[in-house]
């Protein structure tokens, strides 16, 4: 059978052709470009931690983190070098492979707190561990400097299209996201990006947000796939959750238009059955984040993860293993 190809000249009509197939005719291309490209059984496991909590000044409507909101969320300032090696090393033990930095800023800025987190960058690294953060804007200069320290990969999600981009968010516009990317594509560190569902968003909003990632001249090496989690003190808290049925069609859509990309089973995994994430796992995502919270979000717990992939023959994917990005896929 023929190798799905990777290419980054997707138009709207194939993307929507691809999304709005019946489900298990979806679910089972999926699967099959997914076994091109990836080891079947094997997920990446990695730990978030938000490394600075809230103050932020932006005005996302999902985040609790955004200053403006009277969430439950206090602000903290920013970790110690040493409280963010113990909590990699804690990470390390319960079987992670990327650990994620994450700060409640708008921008990263060439202060001390920059300095910290690049002696964190350095020592979390060293451990052998891939280090990924997401800190905001950052300039190609400051990704090149995370880069020297050690880091591995940078995320900065675009969350929705563009054109639904502006409903949620106002105090930065779309194309700030993607020079973010394209800093950190020149930096020569890999991109993170993905978006939200269940932001109130419709079907076209969700193909086109797929679409900025898969046109890029490279796709993203990781794409987080979330379901909003709602918050109470957000403009966001009332919003409905979305259905284990659009969460696998959102998954087995980005895999087939990213196959290469590792797709990560994000944000929302505690209102998905087991059952719903294995369907998640064979139509292609490959990633999931291991803990017991996402920044200031709940996630299953590390036994709850150990008994699913007990159960569905899940093995965790070694860390720095080769990147197929682009290149020819799996024999």
């Amino acid at each position: 059978m023929e190798i799905s190809k990777i290419r980054s000249d997707w138009n709207f009509e194939d993307a929507s052709a691809i999304y709005n197939q019946p489900l298990l005719t979806l679910v089972y291309e999926a699967s099959r470009i997914h076994r091109d490209y990836h080891e079947p059984n094997e997920v990446q496991v990695c730990t978030l931690l938000s490394v600075k909590t809230g103050g932020c000044p932006e005005d996302c409507g999902y985040c609790p983190q955004a200053a403006r909101y009277h969430t439950d969320v206090s602000a903290q300032n920013l970790l110690s070098v040493d409280e963010v090696v113990t909590a990699a090393t804690r990470a390390k033990q319960a079987g992670s492979t990327r650990f994620c930095m994450g700060a409640a800023w708008r921008e990263v800025k060439d202060n001390t707190d920059f300095d910290n987190v690049l002696e964190m960058i350095s020592q979390v690294s060293d451990m052998g561990l891939e280090v990924c953060g997401t800190l905001g804007m950052a300039t190609e200069n400051q990704l090149q400097k995370m880069k020297a320290a050690g880091l591995h990969a940078y995320n900065h999600n675009v969350d929705t299209s563009e054109d639904f981009y502006g409903d949620i968010i106002s105090t930065r516009n779309y194309d700030d996201r993607l020079e973010t990317l394209n800093n950190t594509r020149n930096a020569n560190v890999t991109i993170c990006s993905g978006g939200i569902i269940g932001m109130g968003e419709s079907d076209m909003d969700r193909i086109k947000m797929l679409l900025t990632l898969a046109r890029l001249d490279k796709h993203p090496e990781s794409v987080p796939i979330n379901a909003l989690v709602s918050i109470e003190g957000t403009p966001l808290e009332n919003q409905a959750p979305v259905s284990s049925w659009e969460m696998v069609r959102m998954i087995a859509t980005a895999r087939i238009m990213m196959p290469a990309s590792m797709v990560r089973l994000s944000a929302g995994r505690t209102e998905m059955s087991p059952e719903a994430q294995a369907l998640c796992f064979m139509a292609g995502a490959n990633s999931i984040f291991s803990g017991d919270k996402l920044l200031t979000t709940p996630n299953p717990s590390l036994g709850e993860d150990e008994q699913l992939f007990s159960d569905l023959g899940l093995y965790p994917r070694p860390a720095y293993r080769t990147e197929k990005m682009n290149c020819s896929p799996t024999n």
